[in-house]
């Protein structure tokens, strides 16, 4: 099942005008796919049910979309004991999470969702302007709008600031005013105002192992900021400027499919990508991923003379 799911989310993406890199085959993992639409990054991962996401694969998730100026977004079936509903935004550890329909919607037809999942249930983004607009045209008072809607005039007007109401409340306006007063929902935003916890980017501890050691040694000597990974196809991500490399490291004789991967998602994100191994390896790149020994990478004079050694 949830390699339909993968698939049928992989066919809305490439409908919708993405390239889309290989899937991540390699557990564990924090996303399934990468896709590249013009300057929108997507690092999707699929779950049968959205809560299935956690905290760890959560973090890492929006840890590679800040570093890769991407955007993290779950796609699933069903949350607790009922389907997700299309046309509804979600909301699990501050990543998006969305139906298939609502995908397609948004990817492929250019329409965002209208509602959101709450605490408490089904919420809309309220156009303040609107309402009063329409509220002034009908010369109805606050209180006269609250009265019909159940609620008390200092609610009335905090909609009109900006508050958000509920589904309930939103299909109670359109009854009395005869026109839809809401505006879309915005599916990716920096921050959850409400769970700020949720939004601290966290990643791997550090360097395993003495090769991976003097790899992020060599890269922050050369000017590199390292990002550790957990649950990626690559150790790390490493940044200088506006440069950013794939990193793998390992030993020579267990690479290629991990290389390979690399080489897609890289392909797609538009970064370089490298796999630093423990030996002399019998090759020079795996497709796009150059292959090099630490051992090699020793006497690097900076950022360009590392980067050059990848492109070459």
């Amino acid at each position: 099942m949830r390699d339909r799911v993968l698939e049928d989310a992989t066919r809305i993406l490439k409908e919708g005008g993405f390239a889309v890199s290989d899937t991540c085959n390699i557990r564990p993992k924090s996303f399934d796919v990468v896709a590249r639409r013009g300057d929108l990054v997507i690092l999707l991962k699929v779950l049968l049910n959205i809560d299935g996401l956690d905290s760890e694969t959560a973090a890492e998730m929006k840890a590679l979309s800040a570093h890769l100026d991407a955007e993290s977004v779950v796609v699933g079936v069903k949350t607790r004991d009922h389907e997700l509903e299309d046309g509804v935004l979600y909301l699990r550890r501050g990543v998006p999470a969305m139906s298939r329909g609502t995908a397609h919607d948004y990817f492929v037809e250019g329409v965002p969702p209208l509602v959101y999942m709450g605490s408490g249930g089904l919420y809309v983004n309220i156009d303040g302007d609107l309402l009063e607009d329409a509220r002034d045209e009908e010369d109805m008072s606050l209180g006269t709008v609250a009265d019909e809607l159940g609620v008390s005039r200092r609610a009335v007007s905090k909609y009109e600031d900006g508050m958000d109401a509920t589904l309930d409340v939103a299909v109670r306006l359109e009854e009395i005013f005869g026109e839809s007063l809401i505006s879309p929902v915005e599916v990716f935003e920096e921050e959850d105002p409400e769970d700020p916890e949720d939004t601290e980017e966290t990643t791997a501890d550090g360097p395993e192992g003495e090769t991976e050691r003097r790899v992020f040694a060599i890269l922050r000597n050369a000017g590199f900021d390292v990002v550790p990974t957990a649950r990626a196809p690559f150790r790390a991500l490493s940044r200088e400027s506006d440069e950013t490399v794939l990193t793998g490291t390992g030993s020579a004789g267990s690479i290629l499919k991990r290389a390979r991967l690399m080489s897609s998602i890289s392909d797609v994100a538009r970064t370089e990508s490298v796999y630093v191994v423990d030996e002399k390896p019998s090759r020079d790149s795996v497709e796009e991923t150059a292959i090099l020994e630490v051992d090699d990478l020793e006497d690097v004079e900076g950022s360009d003379d590392l980067l050059s050694r990848i492109e070459s």
